[in-house]
């Protein structure tokens, strides 16, 4: 088939010859019928070039089809088993816990994680409860004789804990929206884009990850390239980002808010007669589905470009860079300078 791909090859007891070789596992975008519907899924096989088959051991075989489930899970708007597994994670919760925590059989979610396809109703309460730390506190109390005490508290400490950030969070994002609230507009200051505050977030994982290590001084220039970058070859910015012109280069407006975003830690690591040096630390995996194909090729570029540039060799870089030349000392600096950005050679 035209979209098969050779995985690996591995030694393995073949059915077919009886005896140990080598065995190529092989990958494939397969159809299959999930509850009367039809679903694409990618499916995972056993070839044996010796007697010319193929085969899928039992492992597999369960593999493929929780696959093809989730698959009908989001044709059908479901969570999928990772996405549950996700939610119960964030909360501590064992399967057996999860379920207690919902009012449900002891091993309901162990079903949905591994076979069976919850439907809409059970859906609704699981994603109220994983996205909702409030809600889920409420169940919690409303099916305390499903716990321990001591087990009980644990699990009413940690989501009193994660209401509270989310509560920050929520005041977090809405100072940086009150600030932006003058850029509603798309225009050449924001790059034609309204401020993607998820984006921005994943941004900040991205290049704390990938950089290490990540000073505050050099991250504000990566946004900066990261954004003109992508205007400077598709007319548009990844963030939305307003930036201006600083001493040390480009800084996004609200950029103090921004480092409160829960997806980095800002630490002073040490002061200095210059001041104090703030590095920076990721704290969640990066949600690539986040960006288009476009935009992670510029994350990538901008990443790699710079990855062994002090914060002040990259300062200096955007010194010479006509957008901070042809603006002065607190004035915005427009997106259409971008168009004249120095090319990544």
């Amino acid at each position: 088939m035209n979209n098969d791909t050779l995985i690996e090859k591995i030694n393995y007891e073949c059915p077919f010859c009886d005896n140990l070789h080598s065995i190529e596992i092989h990958k494939r975008i397969t159809k299959a019928l999930v509850k009367d519907t039809v679903v694409e899924y990618e499916q995972t096989y056993y070839y044996c070039p010796i007697e010319d088959e193929e085969f899928t051991p039992d492992k597999i075989l369960d593999q493929n089809l929780l696959k093809a489930r989730d698959a009908y899970r989001k044709q059908k708007g479901l969570l999928t088993s990772e996405q549950i597994k996700k939610y119960r994670n964030n909360y501590g919760l064992n399967q057996v816990e999860f379920s207690n925590l919902l009012g449900w059989g002891d091993v309901t979610i162990q079903r949905y994680e591994k076979k069976l396809i919850q439907d809409e109703t059970y859906d609704q309460l699981i994603r109220l409860v994983g996205e909702d730390p409030a809600f889920a506190l409420n169940q919690l109390d409303k099916h305390r004789n499903n716990f321990q005490e001591d087990r009980y508290n644990q699990i009413r400490n940690i989501l009193k804990n994660q209401i509270r950030e989310k509560k920050n969070l929520s005041l977090i994002i809405q100072s940086i929206k009150n600030i932006y609230i003058q850029y509603e507009e798309e225009s050449e200051l924001n790059g034609y884009k309204k401020i993607d505050i998820d984006k921005i977030a994943n941004i900040l994982a991205f290049f704390a990850k990938y950089n290490d290590p990540l000073y505050k001084v050099r991250l504000m220039k990566l946004l900066w390239y990261t954004d003109a970058l992508h205007f400077k070859k598709y007319n548009k910015s990844i963030t939305g980002l307003v930036y201006c012109h600083l001493p040390l280069g480009a800084v996004p407006e609200a950029h103090e808010e921004i480092l409160r975003l829960p997806s980095i830690k800002v630490e002073e690591e040490q002061v200095t007669d210059n001041g104090a040096w703030y590095r920076i630390y990721p704290t969640k995996e990066v949600n690539l589905n986040l960006f288009s194909t476009s935009e992670l090729e510029i994350l990538t570029t901008v990443s790699n470009y710079f990855k062994n540039m002090t914060g002040r060799q990259i300062s200096d870089y955007m010194h010479r860079e006509k957008a901070y030349i042809k603006t002065e000392k607190y004035q915005l600096i427009s997106y259409s300078f971008a168009k004249e950005l120095k090319d990544f050679n």
